[in-house]
């Protein structure tokens, strides 16, 4: 298995944990929804898994690298994962090609551009790669923002409630959009949500999460 989550409890203070016992893997290009209400634990696990906070049991791998044990602890800046954000983050006083360059620092500058082009291209906005985020539509920041996680090409995808900033009529045509996207550049993903019309429109396979517990797993809607 690409990621393997094993036995994941969090609490934030000595009383009832946020997550109990969280298990779940996933093959290397799955799309994963984590489904479920407000207060259920799903957002906990996105930072669990990003190194935001640290497990106080259980472990997390992805691809084959320990990233939290009992022993070990990998800092989130070392763990090579992308991440989209509900608001998607971006930066107002930088233009889309920036926006997308900024986790390529480590580039050399012909590398860095020809990355950004690919990026560009690949969620088909390379005619606003000037544009700023006041420019663009709810639905282009929302490409944008995953074209700047997808970049600097990290081990794991994960995306917190991203349709939630759409309007009903865009929604649809943008969850294909990216579901799309994310299978053509063949990325492990998580995507969270409360919608169960999203989780059935991208995912490869849902888990259910209650109260802090993985209450169910299943294939997408019938896929």
């Amino acid at each position: 298995m690409y990621v393997e989550v094993e036995g994941l409890s969090f609490a934030y203070t000595r009383e009832e944990p946020v997550l109990k016992d969280v298990s779940f893997s996933m093959e290397k290009g799955e799309v994963l929804a984590v489904l479920g209400p407000s207060g259920s634990g799903k957002s906990t696990l996105l930072r669990l898994l990003s190194g935001l906070d640290m497990p106080n049991e259980g472990t997390i791998k992805v691809n084959g690298a320990v990233f939290a044990s009992k022993n070990r602890y990998v800092p989130a800046e070392k763990r090579k994962i992308g991440m989209v954000f509900q608001d998607y983050a971006l930066f107002p006083h930088m233009d889309l090609q920036k926006n997308i360059a900024y986790g390529l620092k480590h580039l050399r500058k012909d590398e860095r551009e020809d990355r950004v082009e690919e990026m560009l291209s690949l969620i088909d906005m390379e005619n606003k790669k000037r544009s700023f985020l006041h420019e663009l539509s709810g639905g282009q920041q929302q490409r944008a923002a995953l074209a700047r996680a997808l970049a600097p090409n990290p081990k794991l995808m994960l995306l917190d409630e991203p349709f939630s900033n759409l309007d009903a009529d865009l929604k649809g045509r943008i969850r294909d959009e990216l579901r799309s996207i994310i299978k053509k550049t063949s990325m492990t993903s998580i995507v969270v949500t409360h919608d169960i019309d999203d989780a059935c429109a991208i995912a490869d396979r849902i888990v259910v999460m209650e109260e802090g517990r993985v209450s169910y797993k299943a294939p997408s809607c019938g896929k």
